[in-house]
Order: structure tokens, then C-alpha cells, then sequence
């Protein structure tokens, strides 16, 4: 891109915090409508955002330097969290404590909120795979094509994602591909809302990838760039500053969830949840960021993510 675009950090951060929000099973349980209304678009807004800014024109060098350095701190992570998983307990199944499993769980089938850096690792790949061997030999609408079917070989046919994640990582393929603005193709609207509203009443259409759940998806990130325009500026550069470090966030944020099940009876006082999930999500993002910083002061950060600074300001 030839511009820095701050409203999209703006979009990650606001869903990075829903993310973090529903992470906690005290608030998914008290609110498991909500929950389900959150779980059909946030995620699938981050892969649309992954996707048109998913890049091409790197060298191949370059391209594999990238690709290392995302793997080496969600190979890190996704052991540690089946490593506590096997001592804490958690709602998904992790199996036993085996090199053989862990192996698994990286390079197969990924548990926790790292899944989403194993599928991007992924369509990152086949989409710069794709760029490369077919050059400039397709029309957007050809080359979609094929890595769609390439996306849908390697989900439906071995397994290694979801193939209606990957079809919203290649929506933002496609947003790009066709020389488009994000910003001119999701329009700001408050009446965004309506229809929001009514498709959310249903509990049918909160699918992730029916033709209702990638509605939802559109019409939130409308009327999120809508009340964007209408933050005060230093929320705004709060969002920012969140938004370009939601890779830490995303790697971190799992250690103060775990770490809130401590502290939650503290807050049992408060039976809407409210005061508990403001807290746990103001002490995650100073938390992440506070890391982030302490690894790049002792130097930790060009080992983990093959740079000096891994926290953007």
C-alpha cells in the first residue's frame, strides 16, 4: 500500500479486544449470545484485513525471512500453551503431553487463539506461491480462482485449515488484487445497524461463512469505520497504538486469560461480568505492550521475531 491506512489498525484493535473480551469463559458464559454474535465476524475481519494487505512484490528471500519470523513466535507460543493446557484446565481437547502431539498441534491442528497464526502462515504461503509461479499470466478474477481451489485442496482435502477462513483471507486477496480501497468498498454508514440488528436476531444466520455471516462481517466493519469518525483523537491514537501491535497481543493475551480465572472471584460481586472483563482487558493490553517493550530491552526480540523492536508506537 502506498500509504499507511490508521483506520485499519483502528479495525484491529477494536476486534482484537473482542477477541481478548470473549476469551474469557466467565463472560462467554454469561453472555453466550453475544459470544456467538462476536465469533461470526471478528475473526473473519482480521483474515479479510490479512489478506489486502497480504503482499506479493517481496523477494523470495525476503518473503521466507517474513514467513520464518511469524512461525518461530507461534510455534513458541502454540507449544507453551498445549504445555500449560496439559496442567490448567481448558474446554478444548489437547491429548497427551508427547513430542509426537506437540508436533501435531503446530503443524496440524493448532488449539487455543493460535490457529489464526497457523492459517495465515498458511494462506500467506499458497498466496504468494500462487503470485509467483502463475506472474502476471492471470486476470484477478483467474488467479482468485485457482487459489481458491488451491485453498480448498488443503483445507477440504487434507485438512490443515478451515476453508471458510481461508475464503475470507482470499476476500481481501481479492479486494487488493483488483486495484480496490478497503475503505471505498466498506463504506462508514450508521444505517449499517438495521440490518445488523436484524440479521444478528437469528440465530441461523450466525454462520461464519453463510451468505448472512459474511454480511455481518461487511456491515460491522461499516459501522465500525462509521463511529471511527466520531472518536475523540486520543482514542483514536489509543486504537492506533493497540492496532499496530495486535500480533503481541494476540501471542500474549493468553497468559492474563489464564491468569484472570485467579483474580475472577475477586469480582464475583459484580454478576454482569462488567467490572471483571474491564480490568482483565485493561491489565492484558498494558500487560502485552509491557512485555513486548521488557523483550525488546534485554534484547529478546531478534531471536523471537528477527528484529531489534517488536512494540510499535
Amino acid at each position: 500500500m502506498k500509504t499507511y491506512v490508521l483506520q485499519l489498525d483502528y479495525l484491529k484493535s477494536l476486534f482484537i479486544i473482542l477477541m481478548i473480551l470473549f476469551h474469557l469463559v466467565y463472560i462467554g458464559d454469561t453472555y453466550p449470545y453475544m459470544k456467538q454474535v462476536v465469533y461470526t465476524f471478528h475473526m473473519p475481519v482480521f483474515l479479510i484485513l490479512s489478506g489486502y494487505l497480504s503482499q506479493t512484490e517481496k523477494t523470495v528471500k525476503s518473503f521466507i525471512s517474513s514467513t520464518w519470523w511469524l512461525f518461530i513466535p507461534y510455534a513458541f507460543m502454540e507449544v507453551g500453551y498445549v504445555i500449560a493446557a496439559s496442567f490448567i484446565p481448558v474446554r478444548e481437547y489437547i491429548g497427551e503431553l508427547s513430542l509426537t502431539n506437540v508436533i501435531k498441534r503446530v503443524f496440524l491442528d493448532p488449539v487455543g487463539p493460535y490457529w489464526y497464526l497457523h492459517t495465515l502462515l498458511l494462506c500467506r504461503i499458497f498466496h504468494y506461491t500462487v503470485a509467483k509461479v502463475t506472474a502476471s499470466k492471470f486476470v484477478p478474477l483467474s488467479f482468485l480462482i485457482v487459489l481458491g481451489l488451491c485453498y480448498w485442496l488443503f483445507s477440504e482435502g487434507l485438512s490443515l485449515m478451515r476453508f471458510s477462513d481461508a475464503m475470507f483471507f482470499l476476500i481481501g486477496v481479492g479486494i487488493r488484487r483488483c486495484g480496490l480501497d478497503i475503505l471505498h468498498v466498506c463504506q462508514p454508514s450508521l444505517w449499517s445497524f438495521i440490518p445488523l440488528v436484524i440479521l444478528c436476531y437469528y440465530p441461523n444466520n450466525l454462520l461464519r461463512f453463510n451468505l448472512a455471516g459474511v454480511i455481518i462481517t461487511y456491515l460491522v466493519i461499516s459501522l465500525s469505520l462509521w463511529l471511527y469518525l466520531r472518536l475523540p483523537e486520543k482514542i483514536k491514537q489509543g486504537c492506533h497504538l493497540i492496532g499496530k501491535n495486535t500480533l503481541v497481543m494476540l501471542l500474549f493475551s493468553p497468559l492474563f486469560t489464564m491468569l484472570s480465572r485467579i483474580y475472577l472471584p475477586v469480582f464475583m460481586f459484580d454478576k454482569s461480568g462488567v467490572c471483571f472483563a474491564l480490568f482483565t482487558i485493561v491489565l492484558t493490553l498494558i500487560g502485552c505492550l509491557t512485555i513486548a517493550w521488557g523483550m525488546d530491552r534485554v534484547h529478546i526480540s531478534r531471536w523471537m521475531f528477527g528484529r531489534e523492536r517488536i512494540l510499535q508506537i
